[in-house]
């Protein structure tokens, strides 16, 4: 299965601007309470963690449980104060991680 996360940073910014901060990752998510044809059950999977750092320091971090949708989308937003690197990370139940970073021009 297939994650791709896609994430929208603003490219430039003005010093002390709160700019919003959108991360979706396609994700099919598995509970762990549904069974399969032969009446075992699915296996939970979920993207159980996600946090976004700026320069390394943290901007916005959650954890997900089994009632999270598919695809997870998070809106949110950040004061930047210099130009930098957003890092997001997101965790599955299986160990995988997924991650992708946007630079940001702080003018």
């Amino acid at each position: 299965m297939s994650s791709r996360p896609r994430v929208r940073v603003p490219q430039t910014a003005s010093v002390g601007e709160m700019i919003q901060i959108r991360a979706l990752i396609s994700h099919q998510m598995e509970s762990g309470q549904r069974r399969d044809s032969t009446g075992q059950l699915v296996p939970r999977r979920i993207i159980n963690n996600f946090t976004c750092a700026f320069n390394g320091q943290p901007v916005f971090s959650c954890e997900m449980q089994p009632g999270i949708a598919a695809n997870p989308y998070f809106e949110f937003t950040a004061k930047v104060a210099e130009s930098g690197t957003f890092s997001f990370i997101w965790v599955d139940d299986d160990g995988s991680v997924y991650t992708d970073e946007h630079q940001i021009s702080v003018s």
